[in-house]
């Protein structure tokens, strides 16, 4: 899937109007119909299967639906799943990009990823009460990097207990197996299928503590999709699997260096240190010419995560790039403004461009992830910072430093909210 762009110079596009709330419609039957069938082709290709569980204490609905997020395939399963029932779903902003009056008619509502949006509450709320309409929420908003759970918002509970409406979670099986996202959109042979299940009643949101919802919340969003496959024995043979295994096993774990290692085919190789890995047809990690430090790929991003706070706790992380600059302030277009450099240490991050006509500072407590991506939108890898009246996508022109920069910004977030085990 591709996005609308176009080139103006920094001054025209902040000259531009900001982006226009709008409440959310109620959903078209018609044009849910027609999203359903135009995305029910990926479904046939997978054998596609839906287990419901507990899903008569929902009732008739509209219900507050939780979503795991793995790739676009949880788009196709989300239309199959609900059909026949009205809904709406939380986007990214850049989905309305050249088609909003579709999206909306959709009875979509749009948020920015990672930043604070006081209109979204009350808008999930006008779509629930005033149209009738259930909400789909993916709160992870980001999709996995390697497999496993990404942190979800704290205290959710306390947005479940105020929306006052069942809860379902839906949790999918396969899809980040077939399609992950750092291996270039190329498709797996994998069957897919998901879980749909009632958490909630309103009767027990309200019996319950804000804790006790997060805890089930914790323990739904937690996940390992590399182990699944291995425990399912899903073999995926196909020569491309390794690519762009290097988006995500940054660091080698032999010589320490960063952004050297190469995903192809079927390897992950060292250009440092000439270090081998295979990935095998159960998604582990095999050895070549050196002792193995890993062989569950989980195992070694979670590494790269320790490798990161001890940075912090020293003080010595830094990221400083050169990047090519994106805007987006509307739903018209994307607008490529220029280039500048990212910025991002232990004091948040600093984007500035454009000549100099652009400087943006972030927070480390402004958000607790940051928006990252690969290929995001077929143009390249992405980190995104912004405001609501201005997002800024930073396309890096060197090294695989979107998730390096995406734990960094986690880890920085939980210190700066007094959650990390050391000061910054």
């Amino acid at each position: 899937m591709k996005i609308k762009t176009k080139t103006l110079s920094y001054e025209e596009v902040m000259a531009l109007p900001s982006w226009e709330h709008k409440r959310p419609k109620k959903p078209s039957r018609l044009l849910a119909g027609i999203g359903r069938i135009a995305l029910g082709g990926e479904l046939k290709k997978v054998g596609f299967t839906c287990e419901k569980i507990d899903m008569d204490k929902a009732g008739d609905g509209p219900w507050m639906i939780l979503m795991n997020h793995c790739s676009f395939t949880d788009l196709s399963i989300a239309f199959e799943v609900l059909k026949g029932r009205p809904f709406s779903i939380v986007c990214t902003s850049d989905a309305l990009v050249g088609k909003e009056w579709f999206m909306r008619a959709l009875g979509n509502i749009p948020t920015r990823k990672f930043v604070s949006d006081l209109t979204l509450i009350s808008d999930m709320d006008h779509a629930l009460n005033t149209n009738k309409a259930s909400v789909l929420m993916y709160p992870e908003a980001g999709y996995s990097l390697d497999g496993t759970g990404t942190r979800i918002p704290r205290r959710m509970g306390v947005l479940l207990k105020k929306l006052k409406h069942p809860v379902v979670m839906i949790t999918t099986f396969g899809a980040f197996t077939r399609d992950p996202l750092y291996n270039n959109l190329q498709k797996r042979d994998v069957k897919v299928s998901c879980q749909m299940k009632c958490l909630f009643t309103p009767e027990e949101l309200a019996e319950k503590k804000v804790r006790e919802i997060d805890e089930v919340l914790d323990r739904e969003f937690t996940f390992d999709y590399f182990k699944w496959q291995q425990d399912n024995n899903i073999e995926i043979d196909e020569p491309f699997r390794a690519d762009g295994l290097n988006r995500i096993l940054y660091k080698c774990p032999h010589c320490m260096s960063e952004g050297k290692t190469i995903g192809k085919g079927i390897t992950l190789t060292c250009s440092e240190c000439g270090a081998e890995y295979e990935l095998d047809t159960l998604g582990r990690l095999k050895a070549i010419n050196v002792e193995a430090k890993f062989t569950h790929i989980p195992d070694w991003f979670a590494w790269e995560r320790e490798q990161v706070k001890t940075e912090l706790e020293n003080r010595t992380y830094s990221l400083d790039v050169p990047c090519d600059i994106a805007i987006l302030k509307d739903s018209q277009a994307l607008y490529m403004v220029g280039t500048g450099r990212l910025r991002h240490d232990v004091n948040g991050f600093v984007l500035d461009g454009c000549d100099g006509k652009l400087h943006y500072e972030q927070s480390p407590g402004a958000s607790y992830s940051v928006n990252s991506d690969y290929f995001w939108y077929e143009i390249g890898d992405i980190v995104s910072i912004g405001t609501n009246d201005c997002l800024y996508y930073c396309f890096p022109k060197e090294g695989d430093i979107v998730a390096k920069t995406r734990i960094a910004a986690e880890e920085l977030y939980k210190i700066s909210k007094g959650k990390g085990s050391s000061e910054a």
